[in-house]
């Protein structure tokens, strides 16, 4: 074949989720300072500590009582239905920042978010957990299956806004990614 054709999305390294996916209050699952409200933020690294300032990062998580919202309508901001889903781009230093509540234990778990991380250079979206620190995280069965030399990727850090955690894509401390089947 002599003739050459344009690369498409699925042929290319992205981003291209910079267009059409960020909407007004996407990192905003309750308006910032409302009461009960924490910020979750961190820095996306690279396998150098360099910061990745290109990466899009979704949130999923219980409500403050370990309620998983199951309906419709994430995209929809009112402020004050909690949807337990948020969407935010890395900025220039590779810096995000969520707008929140504090999860809840779900089934006497440990509480944590989920959060879904795609970037360039990705072929395939990265999965991995935030666990608030303290004795439920201590005495969870699932951190408990992690090597202990590694659990310390999966555990947030309590700060004076919320909780701060920062995600390393490969290297030394990378953070402990998750494979669901079918994924």
């Amino acid at each position: 074949m002599t003739a050459l054709l344009p690369p498409t999305p699925a042929q290319t390294i992205g981003p291209f989720y910079g267009y059409a996916l960020p909407f007004e209050g996407d990192n905003e699952l309750v308006p910032p300072r409302s009461p009960g409200s924490i910020r979750l933020h961190g820095l996306v690294t690279d396998g150098h500590g360099q910061p990745i300032p290109d990466v899009l990062l979704e949130l999923w998580q219980a409500d403050a009582d370990g309620t998983v919202v199951q309906r419709a309508g994430s995209l929809r901001r009112d402020g004050w239905t909690f949807t337990g889903w948020g969407r935010c781009a890395t900025d220039d230093a590779g810096e995000y920042s969520f707008s929140t509540v504090q999860p809840g234990p779900i089934d006497g778990a440990a509480p944590y978010f989920l959060i879904t991380v795609f970037g360039r250079g990705l072929l395939h979206r990265l999965f991995t957990r935030a666990y608030l620190p303290g004795p439920l995280a201590e005495a969870d069965p699932f951190l408990a299956g992690v090597p202990e030399d590694r659990r310390a990727t999966l555990i947030a850090a309590a700060d004076a806004d919320g909780f701060r955690f920062d995600l390393r894509l490969q290297g030394a401390d990378e953070t402990v990614f998750l494979h669901y089947p079918g994924q």
